[in-house]
């Protein structure tokens, strides 16, 4: 039972609570797009707002530090999926979150392109997390890694992740307004991984 008032700053707690365990701090950004995305792609589908926005919010709490594991050996075998989503039900409560929780837990569990969604809000969270990684947005977000993140050393190691995203990801979206967000996203990214190709051949490191 949600203590009466309580619910009524939910959304706010959410995001102060986001604000301060998002690190490295670019990470913070990444939710405030997300839930953007979510609200344009689905700006004429009838879903539950509140548990895309819970899931939107909370999907990548097993991505920050403070929250993953320290150790290298340990981070090769985590799950943060599995992390956000058996710590959603207990920071929802905590919150004051007025809705279906496990519908959250849901659409958290599905957000990757790889999963397959089982409701609207999951959707709309999977669609706009795919957008995430195309575009300008995507090149950002991927080469901000290197360096810091164990699996990216060089530019080389991220380039996969962009070819991938550019060949792969487009074709798993479901929603339409999605994929038409998509079209301008693509081609940029497309066109940036051909113009890398083409500067650094086989000197990309």
């Amino acid at each position: 039972m949600t203590p009466a008032g309580l619910s009524a700053g939910w959304r706010e707690r959410v995001i102060e609570y986001i604000e301060r365990a998002a690190q490295p701090r670019e990470k913070f950004g990444h939710q405030v797009r997300l839930y953007a995305l979510t609200r344009e792609i689905g700006r004429d589908l009838v879903y539950d707002d509140d548990v895309v926005f819970a899931a939107a919010w909370l999907h990548d709490i097993g991505v920050f530090i403070g929250h993953r594991p320290e150790s290298v050996v340990a981070l090769t075998a985590w799950d943060n999926v599995a992390y956000a989503a058996e710590r959603a039900p207990d920071l929802l409560r905590e919150f004051g979150f007025p809705g279906d929780v496990a519908r959250v837990v849901d659409a958290i569990r599905t957000h990757q392109a790889k999963a397959e969604p089982r409701s609207i809000e999951a959707e709309l969270v999977r669609d706009a997390d795919i957008l995430e990684q195309l575009g300008a947005i995507g090149v950002l977000r991927a080469v901000c890694k290197i360096g810091r993140d164990t699996r990216y050393k060089t530019f080389s190691d991220v380039r996969p992740v962009l070819v991938e995203a550019v060949e792969y990801l487009p074709g798993r979206l479901r929603l339409p307004r999605a994929r038409e967000l998509a079209v301008d996203r693509v081609r940029m990214l497309r066109a940036f991984v051909d113009a890398m190709d083409g500067e650094a051949g086989a000197g990309l490191l």
